[in-house]
């Protein structure tokens, strides 16, 4: 065997070297692990956003059960809302005000109960008045919104102080605030045109 084949020969059995190997399996390692933290960051981002529509079509669910003509316990002719409350930050209630019709949540007027979960709350609950929309109250103990046929409009009572009852007590809108584990937030603007938005 000549000389030039046999140094092609050799130089062709070589693979790669332990550094070369090591090398390479870091560089996967540490472009893996970015990919992976991202990952995590943006899920967290897709589901906080699940969490606000969800609840931006709930508000809508009632509006369209307030607005059209819907059963509950036989009676068709109710109002539908969506109660919030700060002492429960993980749970809102659809609801029908049939027991008492006042525009607030009653006990057994309950539709539907929603649960927000893995570790995303609701972590400010806001109306705004009407008159003054540079204030903002954020700090509510409960927000009750309302829909009543025939108007697809938003009654927003908040406090248990009934716009229903009293016009005065109308706020111009309301804003629910979820926030994610990771401390990212999403709005759920509700005005009182009834014209739901998700920020």
């Amino acid at each position: 065997m000549s000389s030039k084949l046999k140094h092609i020969s050799t130089h062709l059995k070589r693979g790669f070297t332990l550094i070369e190997l090591l090398v390479v399996t870091g560089i996967i390692i540490i472009v893996s692990a970015a990919i992976l933290a991202d990952s995590g960051r943006l899920g967290g981002q897709f589901i906080l956003d699940n969490f606000a529509y969800d609840m931006a079509l709930t508000l809508r669910e009632a509006q369209q059960y307030g607005i059209s003509v819907q059963n509950f316990g036989g009676n068709f002719n109710v109002a539908y809302g969506v109660h919030f409350d700060s002492s429960n930050n993980v749970n809102y209630v659809l609801f029908a005000d049939a027991l008492t019709p006042n525009g607030l949540y009653d006990t057994g007027e309950i539709v539907q109960s929603y649960t927000i979960t893995r570790g995303f709350r609701i972590t400010a609950i806001c109306a705004t008045p009407y008159g003054n929309s540079s204030v903002e109250n954020c700090g509510l103990t409960s927000l009750d919104i309302l829909f009543k046929r025939p108007e697809p409009d938003a009654l927003i009572s908040m406090n248990g102080n009934s716009c229903v009852l009293a016009a005065s007590n109308c706020q111009a809108s309301a804003r629910v605030v979820l926030t994610a584990p990771r401390g990212n937030t999403k709005s759920v603007i509700i005005p009182a045109s009834g014209q739901m938005s998700v920020q």
